[in-house]
């Protein structure tokens, strides 16, 4: 994707970790991806939202490596501190890599809407590596979007690019889609989390905007495959994000074999950060219950 002039303005210097946190790089295909691990015991792999990097998971992080999981998060390809965009590649055999790389024969899946596709995707590709799965705001791959709200606010991304001030503007779609959602205007949705995640967005355009449109991510296509997932499976959706999301929630609730739908009330798309507590809670009762 080609992006507005002005996508080198300053963005934010990632933060830095805590002590007890391991960090590293795993080699992928043409590549390498920054992970950060912490914790003993079952593993569980947190996967980000497209545009966004693994900070979006710092709350759940933290007390889930307290709980008694050895959790790994990373950034994706083309995303946060891992490689730019450079050919052809696929987000799930990446995270195939990076298990193989930390010696992880099975792990639980816990994804957030594009991360929640890749989950998919590699439960699909690699069933005897997936434990459990937790996808919260699904994306699904092979399905395209339909919500009107949504369809607007991409044609008017995509026209941003070549706008004065376009990354302002592609950013602030972003926002529109993925934070306020349909439902809400930006005033009523809370600043600091907005704020958060403009700069997050923002900080990925800027580091990897060389890398935008130079390759193509290959993907499974789960949309027609949902029923041969065979694994304890979690969804989660806020009752503010769009119906494209509900959508998804519901076709991975009716397809996938004893799946179990949870509605996150008061929360949009970033709905891990909008209502925590009840997001927490009902995947802690999850991964209290689910077969290891």
């Amino acid at each position: 994707m080609r992006m507005p002039a002005d996508f080198g303005a300053a963005a934010p210097e990632p933060a830095g970790t805590d002590p007890g946190v391991e960090t590293g790089t795993a080699p992928v295909a043409g590549g390498e991806l920054y992970y950060e691990a912490a914790g003993s015991g079952p593993v569980l792999v947190l996967l980000h939202e497209g545009m966004l990097d693994l900070t979006m998971w710092d709350e759940q992080f933290h007390w889930l490596a307290r709980a008694g999981y050895r959790v790994v998060r990373y950034d994706a390809r083309g995303h946060g501190r891992s490689s730019l965009v450079d050919g052809e590649y696929a987000h799930h055999e990446d995270l195939r890599a990076l298990l193989a790389h930390l010696g992880v024969a099975r792990a639980t899946l816990i994804g957030h809407s594009h991360g929640a596709r890749v989950a998919l995707d590699c439960a699909l590709a690699y069933p005897d590596a997936v434990a459990a799965l937790v996808l919260a705001a699904p994306g699904i791959s092979g399905r395209s979007f339909s919500d009107p709200f949504l369809l607007e606010h991409i044609r008017e991304q995509v026209a941003a690019v070549s706008l004065p001030g376009g990354v302002k503007l592609f950013i602030e779609h972003f926002l529109r889609m993925w934070v306020d959602g349909p439902h809400r205007d930006p005033a009523a949705v809370d600043p600091a989390l907005r704020e958060r995640i403009r700069a997050t967005a923002l900080a990925t355009v800027t580091a990897h905007a060389e890398g935008m449109g130079r390759g193509a991510a290959f993907e499974v296509g789960a949309a027609d495959r949902l029923a041969e997932i065979r694994v304890p499976t979690l969804v989660m959706d806020g009752d503010l994000d769009s119906t494209d999301i509900s959508a998804n929630a519901h076709a991975v609730a009716l397809a996938v074999p004893g799946a179990r739908r949870a509605r996150i009330p008061a929360a949009g798309h970033m709905v891990n950060l909008e209502n925590a507590a009840e997001f927490d809670r009902e995947l802690a009762e999850f991964l209290r219950t689910a077969a290891y």
